[in-house]
């Protein structure tokens, strides 16, 4: 608390810059918080990922200290470029909240520069990147977004059934087979976890001992890691349905299997981090 209560004393001018920044993005915030508790939200890990970067800048403190701070001129310009962006992007006439979502970065970005210069912003670039994590896309890119997935998760499904000895067609984003049709909706395309998974992946990739490529590869291995482990969803749940009847494929056993794909997700993620280091 006295490393808190210290660095508050010590950048009062930044604290009172901030906080006049929480104020004027309030309807932006507002917007993202709504985003992140309505149901089914595909951004529900939202409000950890600023805990998140203050837990690694905060880690880096002692770092930190021993940097020289000065100023950078190139941190009104982006305050400057951010507002700009953030009164365009939420004119009552426009309201993209998710760009001026975006140009927050950019004023958070410039204050850093502008009170703590570039050498500790470079340190801390990738905490603050990391909150582009907590920004909803809009919605008509998550509808498009899902329903590739969707389509892409049923029809690999429909395949691995097959080859399971499990007569099934594909009709759109329905899997038929003899006893039982199963629907890959939105909920179960895969976005959710593909969009939590990257966010996990680019911790593990910045953890990593190595190099720059690797670091990459392991966060670009969260791609085709969500994919594989949602379709691997979609079949046990078809199977359920077609053995032993649709409704032992809903209610509990439907978030459980949504939970371990997750953790099998986590485990292969771990395994690739580890193969690379």
């Amino acid at each position: 608390m006295d490393v808190v209560t210290n660095f508050i004393k010590n950048n009062k001018n930044f604290m009172i810059a901030l906080g006049v920044t929480i104020l004027a993005y309030f309807p932006t915030m507002i917007w993202m918080w709504d985003r992140w508790f309505v149901r089914d939200s595909y951004y529900s890990h939202g409000p950890l990922i600023p805990a998140v970067t203050i837990f690694l800048i905060w880690n880096m403190k002692d770092e930190l200290a021993k940097l020289v701070r000065k100023e950078s001129p190139w941190g009104m310009r982006l305050i400057i470029a951010g507002i700009i962006i953030h009164l365009l992007a939420s004119h009552p006439n426009v309201r993209i909240y998710f760009v001026s979502g975006f140009s927050i970065l950019l004023v958070i970005s410039g204050l850093i520069l502008y009170f703590f210069g570039s050498e500790i912003f470079k340190k801390i670039i990738f905490p603050v990147s990391f909150l582009f994590f907590m920004i909803p896309l809009p919605l008509v890119v998550i509808n498009k977004i899902s329903l590739e997935l969707k389509m892409f998760a049923a029809e690999m499904a429909t395949g691995v059934l097959n080859n399971m000895r499990i007569p099934a067609i594909r009709d759109g984003s329905i899997i038929k087979m003899r006893h039982a049709h199963v629907t890959v909706d939105d909920v179960c395309s895969g976005l959710r976890s593909l969009i939590s998974l990257t966010a996990l992946g680019s911790i593990f990739g910045y953890w990593l001992k190595g190099a720059m490529w690797k670091r990459v590869l392991l966060f670009v291995s969260t791609i085709p890691i969500a994919i594989i482990t949602n379709m691997c969803r979609v079949v046990f749940l078809s199977a359920v349905s077609e053995i032993w009847g649709t409704e032992y494929a809903d209610g509990f056993v439907h978030d459980a299997a949504g939970f371990m794909v997750f953790a099998l997700a986590f485990i292969m993620l771990y395994a690739v981090g580890k193969i690379l280091e």
